[in-house]
């Protein structure tokens, strides 16, 4: 009945989609009103429409006017004119919706539209993409188009200064990624002075590849911490302990559904009777698991990790750095990409980087914290566009309370996704790729091969370069096909064509992965080129089309490069008559490639998203191209392994399934289908976990933030000092002479210890109790009088001025020292509050009381640890030294980790500062080269101490 209504009305997308292409046509009709105005005349609607909305017009009242005038301004700026189905994404976005759109349906040029109508309401526009690369560039692209109507754009990556920053926000629109806007918020909450400040609010936001970033990477928060004490020996005394117990797998217990492993009981045994042959253990402690040992437990199930569920060249690898150093770099799972710079929390990284026994630095502590659903959460509307978000609706809903409408293709689509074949072993999987693209290399047809790993990339890319094969000498149409139009030729495939080989050795490939990604731009350009072979690992995310003939923009901008290096410097008319010659090239390539088939995408294994399977997929068929998608699968792969690799391994053997021969069917896709939906859930219940037990930070986070704001706007804080010091002397008084106790119960001799360590006050209290009738609140006035006496005569001798800067430095200090200790606390706790479970208590019941507990503690650890600073503060009336800046960012770590992959994608790469950064560092006047030192490594000064310690000291 469902299925006949919809057939008969259509779907709830359909019909959204229908009223919004109605509304293109009427943005269609103004297109000759706008096309007759001058280029002056057309930058002047933006001063009209901010007119309008200042008299109270709102937004969607100019949405058609504003998005014809954002049509005629691309055509004038950069030459494209968005299409009615990229007006209908548009608007989609504009209502804080996911316009889910087809790989090169233009998404970077959709956005210009809702960005320039919210724009226009003056309180700045944020695009986020997921690189820096994709940042910069569509900055740079679109910007012809929003300067041509007068707005402002800027751009937020790493390694630019505050000011920097500052001004980016303040533009109109402001182009960056994920990580960048969620850090500068907590930097934000982080500085002394308003001032400082880059973040301007949040307004209106359009997320690119919003599945990428609001679903991968929301599964973990963003956390900057700060360095704490080296711990560099036990991280290598438990990697070899734990390198020795794991040749028993008796041992160990290894989830590779839930990339878990633990300690078995004979595990914990073993190892317990080593760490205290060693010594290791704490004195008088209970065993392994009394409380004392925590941190030893903690950190010795990380080494049990990184040598059980992180494999070099797959997760992370061994790399040299610019100073000859090797260290460990990450690879993110779903770009490939190696991520300099970035490291795992939680002692982690450190574990990895003792197992390949390269340099080990020093962990780090949480200082501030925000889940990306909370972040994104802040904006008044959010938006986002992707080509695969449809798998994922409930949880857009669910969560960011986002829905998503499918956007048709501006042509239909052409091409053909074939179904899987499967093989027995990963041997004759490969050798079947192999066979496959020599077939389209052969025929000129460009293919791009997606690898999971860098090492399956690398593996396939060897074999590709011993293979032989037979290439093709010449082709001739055969005499009875003669006459036959090129499409009718295509369809009969090989058997209408004679066919002249020779036996070749080793098929010309690019490979595209972490290793190899200087030139990734140039390498996917070239991917759509006639008998072009591809190699690449994970195609999500890439940022450039592959388009067929070649990308005539890239090979322009390849010619300019090669030209200024060889120092020659190309005229205007040389460049115009270089362009023309590419263009006709790449034409001509084009139209080979098309004759070819199109561009031909294999993935060699699925990926447990079927998301990133799908962007894969949508490389190829582009803008009504023709194309075809094949996945090669075998029971070895790791997603056909953990789910039922040695099932249909038995099937193909009963079935009689020969070497090197694949079993194809539509219930096999499904049947892998499920197995991806099935990881998937398990990734949504994590996020929804995370997320369910950030919310519970999150009030807590808002009021610290908002309180600490409210602390650096106030030009007077010593009501509140005031305050905080009378509640602190209640509270001291209460607890040491209770309210309904004899005189002779009060605890005289402690509460004279306290006023003298919180208020450097040493009162004759035990006088005061012996006289008669005496009350506890007459004792607790008389210590208040005194209290505030003193705060009088530093007033008095410091100045208003210095004592009311001196009251908010302290006190956003000790909000940042307290807020950071908090956070430490909860953590802890997280790490602990599961077990509750086995006593049949709800975690999260419990998570919830006890945070509350240690909130309230943070708030009365405020009160008295701010009046103990102010109260017993030695004043020194000296010439002051140069004063440090509020924070240093360089000397923060930025982490965004993934648990279940444990890659991080955030954090700047100390290696790699500019030297403006460089000469910011304290240790800036250094010995010339001695600057290049790594802090672990041993001073170049001959002391034998490491370099931190001595002359690359923090002062």
């Amino acid at each position: 009945m469902l299925a006949f209504a919809q057939k008969l009305f259509g779907s709830s997308n359909e019909r959204k989609v229908k009223s919004m292409m109605q509304r293109a046509t009427r943005i269609s009709a103004l297109e000759p009103k706008y096309k007759a105005m001058s280029d002056d005349e057309l930058s002047g609607q933006t001063v009209l429409f901010k007119e309008r909305i200042a008299s109270g017009a709102s937004l969607d009242s100019l949405l058609e006017e504003a998005f014809a005038v954002v049509r005629e301004a691309a055509w004038r700026t950069i030459g494209q004119r968005p299409y009615d189905v990229q007006l209908t994404g548009a608007m989609i976005l504009h209502d804080g919706g996911i316009a889910e759109m087809r790989t090169g349906e233009g998404k970077t040029l959709v956005g210009t539209l809702p960005v320039y109508l919210n724009a226009l309401a003056g309180k700045g526009v944020h695009v986020i993409t997921v690189n820096d690369y994709l940042a910069r560039r569509d900055c740079e692209f679109m910007s012809r188009v929003y300067k041509f109507l007068g707005m402002t754009t800027g751009v937020v990556v790493q390694g630019i200064s505050q000011p920097e920053r500052k001004a980016a926000y303040n533009a109109d629109i402001t182009y960056g990624t994920n990580n960048e806007f969620g850090f500068d918020y907590l930097r934000d909450n982080l500085v002394y002075n308003t001032r400082e400040k880059v973040q301007r609010g949040h307004n209106f936001a359009i997320v690119d590849e919003v599945d990428s970033i609001l679903i991968d990477e929301a599964r973990t928060p963003l956390i900057i911490s700060g360095p704490t004490e080296d711990r560099s020996e036990l991280y290598k005394i438990l990697d070899g302990i734990m390198r020795e117990m794991i040749t028993d797998p008796e041992t160990f217990e290894l989830d590779e559904k839930q990339r878990q492993v633990l300690l078995s009981e004979l595990g914990s045994e073993r190892l317990e009777e080593v760490l205290e042959a060693r010594g290791l253990l704490a004195e008088d402690s209970a065993g392994l698991y009394d409380p004392v040992n925590i941190s030893l437990v903690h950190h010795a199930n990380q080494a049990l990790r990184a040598n059980t569920l992180y494999t070099a060249n797959k997760d992370y690898i061994v790399k040299a750095n610019d100073r000859g150093e090797h260290e460990v770099v990450l690879i993110d799972e779903f770009t490939g990409r190696m991520m300099t710079g970035r490291r795992l929390s939680e002692g982690l990284h450190q574990a990895i980087e003792a197992k390949e026994k390269v340099e080990i630095q020093p962990e780090n502590q949480t200082l501030a914290s925000v889940t990306i659903q909370n972040y994104f959460r802040m904006y008044t509307k959010l938006s986002g566009m992707t080509g695969t978000a449809a798998t994922e609706a409930a949880e857009f809903g669910d969560i960011y309370k986002m829905d998503v409408l499918e956007v048709p293709t501006n042509r239909p689509i052409k091409r053909i996704d074939d179904d899987d074949e499967v093989y027995r072993t990963e041997a004759e999987k490969l050798t079947a790729i192999a066979a496959q693209v020599a077939y389209c290399y052969n025929r000129g047809q460009p293919i791009l091969v997606g690898t999971a790993s860098i090492e399956k990339s690398e593996l396939l890319s060897e074999f590709l370069k011993k293979y032989s094969f037979k290439s093709e000498v010449s082709r001739t149409v055969k005499p009875e096909y003669a006459g036959k139009d090129a499409k009718e030729l295509n369809k009969l495939g090989d058997d209408a064509y004679d066919i002249t080989y020779k036996t070749g050795k080793g098929i010309p490939h690019s490979v595209l992965n972490a290793r190899h990604h200087e030139n990734e731009a140039y390498i996917i350009a070239d991917a759509g080129v006639p008998g072009t072979v591809t190699i690449a690992t994970n195609m999500a995310g890439r940022g450039t089309d592959i388009q067929l003939g070649g990308n005539v923009d890239l090979r322009v901008q390849k010619w300019l490069e090669d030209e200024a290096e060889a120092g020659r410097d190309p005229s205007a008319e040389q460049i115009l008559a270089k362009r023309g010659e590419i263009e006709t090239s790449v034409a001509g390539l084009k139209q080979k490639a098309l004759e070819a088939g199109g561009l031909f995408v294999l993935g060699t294994e699925r990926h447990e998203s079927r998301r990133i399977d799908n962007q894969l997929r949508g490389r190829t068929g582009r803008q009504g191209d023709p194309g075809r998608s094949k996945f090669f699968l075998s029971c070895e792969d790791d997603l056909m392994r953990i789910f039922a690799g040695d099932r249909l391994n038995a099937m193909m053997k009963t079935l009689g399934v020969e070497d090197g021969e694949a079993i194809t069917h539509k219930l096999l896709n499904s049947a892998i289908a499920t197995a991806q939906k099935r990881v998937e859930q398990r990734n949504y219940e994590i996020r929804k976990n995370l997320l369910k037990y950030d919310d519970v930070v999150n009030d807590q986070r808002k009021a610290v933030f908002e309180q600490r704001q409210e602390f650096m706007d106030s030009e007077d804080l010593s009501e509140l000092i005031a305050e905080m010091r009378v509640d602190t002397i209640s509270d001291l008084v209460e607890r040491h002479l209770p309210p309904k106790a004899y005189a002779e119960q009060w605890d005289v001799e402690g509460l004279k210890e306290r006023c003298v360590a919180l208020l450097g006050l040493d009162l004759p209290i035990e006088d005061w109790a012996r006289e008669e009738g005496i009350a506890n609140e007459e004792i607790e006035e008389r210590i208040q009088n005194l209290a505030a006496e003193k705060m009088a005569k530093r007033l008095e001798m410091l100045g208003n001025d210095q004592m009311k800067a001196l009251e908010k430095n302290f006190l956003l200090q000790m909000i940042d020292m307290q807020w950071r200790e908090h956070l430490m606390h909860l953590d802890h706790l997280r790490a602990v509050i599961g077990l509750r479970g086995y006593g049949q208590r709800d975690p999260l019941n419990e998570y919830k009381t006890e945070a509350f507990t240690l909130f309230e503690t943070l708030l009365i650890n405020l009160r008295h640890n701010t009046t103990r600073w102010l109260m017993t503060l030695e004043i020194r009336f000296e010439e002051p030294a140069p004063q440090p800046a509020a924070f240093d960012p360089i000397q923060f770590e930025e982490i965004h980790l993934d648990p279940l992959t444990g890659h991080n994608e955030a954090g700047a790469d100390p290696s790699s500062l500019t030297p403006e950064q460089r000469a910011a560092l304290p240790n800036s006047s250094l010995p010339a080269g001695w600057e290049n030192t790594s802090r672990n490594g041993n001073c170049p000064c001959g002391s034998g101490k490491k370099f931190k310690h001595c002359h690359g000291a923090l002062v």
